[in-house]
């Protein structure tokens, strides 16, 4: 393959997704649109990315980092206009650019390996990525000559009856000799209704001068879907969301419901693991072997051991390890890690704590800015007290300890190895292992008091 560069177009506002979040940045499950196409040109193995930014220029180059080479369109001025701007960086190297559009998330890495390899075999200067539509309406139409190749787009409103039967459709990717590209580029005339620059153009005029222009058909319709708007972006998640699915379940992933279930793009889950219907699995979340995931938990950016359960429940930003049980109705937010063979139950919160192996929280109990030990046993109701209304402060629980129902540990406490705390007690120093802390007021019955009330 000859040296391959990239031109990804993200400069567009995208007024009609009537949004304060620029277009190329709406997410499609779970990462922004561009970003997408930025993933897929890296698959691909381009040397140099370049993406065009307007609208929201520091936003997309936030999200995008050093991923990519940017080249600013201060006024939109067409598509043409647009690559232009990649002038710079790309205008004296040798090789194939591929321009593609930061809103077409769905065209997929195999796909764009494909179209370059037939432009190569083809010797084209240019080679325009197409789609057969059961319905073309509104698309350029791709008229071919005897040899196959590209003899002319038309757009919609120009064609002929003749030509309108065509389903053969432009996508708006291309492939292009990168010199010939940026040589016919300062040919485009914006002598049109808009007063803009458009790439199209660029066939015509490479077609003028004797030059091979090709076409690839992409294999599916849905790859080639530009989102610019919420219908059009509703469609892309679903499309997305069925990919993403059907990838799972052929590495061995049972997905109970693929349509109530949702799984990010960068999730890897193992195989013979369980999903129930309504999960959401967000973010960079890696998900073991064997593992049940209860219906309509919901995981972000965690780690999952194997064969863990999650019933029911909220995992965020944690990691969990393998033969532990979670749920139903649990919360374990962001900083939190669990051991093996932990047992968190019903209604328990876990915030920024480490619970080593084999320690019990079973229920109804908030364990926050906690160091828990192995084989610890926290009663239902125990609290960590971990905020003096400024401060946050740890509780450190040790190895084999014992907290007993409803106490309350004010941070900063340490219970010791092997330590008890009574029931009901409020532990304000430390206890030192094997010892028993009884931090209760001694219990007074008064006789007869209720009628002493009444009379009152």
């Amino acid at each position: 393959m000859t040296n391959t560069y990239a031109v990804v177009l993200a400069a567009g506002k995208g007024t009609r997704m009537k949004s304060s979040l620029y277009k190329v940045l709406h997410p499609v499950c779970g990462k922004p649109m561009v970003e997408h196409v930025i993933d897929n040109m890296e698959k691909v193995g381009v040397e140099k990315i370049v993406t065009i930014v307007g609208h929201g220029a520091e936003i997309v180059k936030s999200e995008l980092g050093n991923r990519s080479e940017y080249a600013l369109q201060a006024e939109q001025l067409g598509t043409a206009h647009a690559v232009l701007q990649a002038e710079e960086s790309l205008a004296n190297l040798q090789g194939t650019t591929i321009v593609v559009c930061g809103d077409t998330p769905l065209i997929t890495a195999e796909t764009i390996k494909a179209l370059l390899k037939h432009h190569e075999e083809s010797k084209a200067k240019a080679t325009i990525l197409t789609a057969i539509a059961d319905d073309p309406t509104g698309y350029g139409r791709i008229i071919r000559n005897e040899a196959g190749h590209v003899k002319s787009i038309v757009e919609h409103k120009d064609a002929t009856a003749t030509e309108q039967l065509v389903k053969e459709i432009n996508s708006g990717t291309y492939c292009f000799d990168n010199e010939a590209l940026f040589k016919s580029l300062k040919l485009v005339k914006n002598e049109n209704v808009q007063g803009e620059y458009y790439l199209p153009d660029v066939i015509g005029i490479l077609q003028q001068d004797g030059e091979i222009v090709s076409a690839y058909a992409a294999k599916d319709f849905d790859e080639t879907l530009g989102i610019n708007d919420r219908v059009a972006l509703s469609q892309a998640e679903q499309i997305m969301h069925s990919r993403i699915a059907h990838h799972h379940m052929r590495e061995g992933v049972t997905i109970i419901d693929p349509q109530s279930t949702y799984i990010s793009s960068e999730a890897v889950i193992g195989a013979d693991t369980v999903l129930q219907p309504g999960v959401i699995i967000e973010g960079k979340t890696i998900i073991g072997e064997k593992c049940t995931i209860g219906p309509n938990s919901h995981i972000v950016s965690s780690v999952i051991g194997a064969e863990t359960t999650v019933h029911s429940s909220v995992v965020l930003s944690s990691e969990v390890g393998n033969h532990t049980a979670i749920g139903p109705f649990a919360h374990i937010r962001p900083q939190s890690e669990l051991g093996d063979q932990v047992k968190i139950g019903n209604f328990v919160e876990v915030k920024k704590s480490v619970v080593g192996n084999g320690s019990k929280i079973s229920h109804l109990s908030y364990m926050g800015d906690a160091a828990i030990g192995t084989n610890v046993n926290i009663g239902c109701g125990a609290i960590t007290v971990n905020y003096d209304g400024k401060n946050k402060f740890m509780t450190t629980i040790e190895d084999d300890a014992f907290v007993g129902c409803n106490s309350n540990l004010i941070a900063p406490v340490t219970i010791g190895k092997k330590g008890y705390v009574a029931a009901g007690s409020t532990i304000t120093k430390n206890v030192p292992g094997e010892a028993l802390a009884i931090g209760r007021a001694r219990q007074e019955n008064k006789e007869g008091y209720v009628k002493k009330l009444k009379l009152k």
